[in-house]
């Protein structure tokens, strides 16, 4: 194993390293690996285009009944496929 001593990083990449951490329940030392790996291009774990990330989780329960029951019937339309667009 290497040992790397790495100074200068501001706050904000400090928070980002701690959020991951927080995140994905892991050291903040495998977090700046995870980071530098991905930075690199060396990501074993790639996301596909199937992959459902961790993004939007912040988001997750937040909203009241009314505001779900809104957002279903804005999208109510899109549930219906209009067949003349695929002839």
């Amino acid at each position: 194993m290497n040992q790397l001593t790495i100074r200068g990083f501001d706050d904000d990449l400090a928070k980002h390293i701690r959020q991951l951490a927080d995140q994905e329940g892991i050291s903040l030392n495998r977090a700046v690996l995870r980071l530098l790996r991905r930075g690199a291009g060396l990501d074993s774990s790639k996301a596909g285009a199937d992959t459902v990330g961790s993004s939007l989780d912040h988001l997750i329960g937040t909203w009241t009944h009314e505001e779900a029951r809104a957002m279903d019937r804005a999208l109510r339309d899109l549930s219906h496929i209009d067949r003349g667009m695929w002839e």
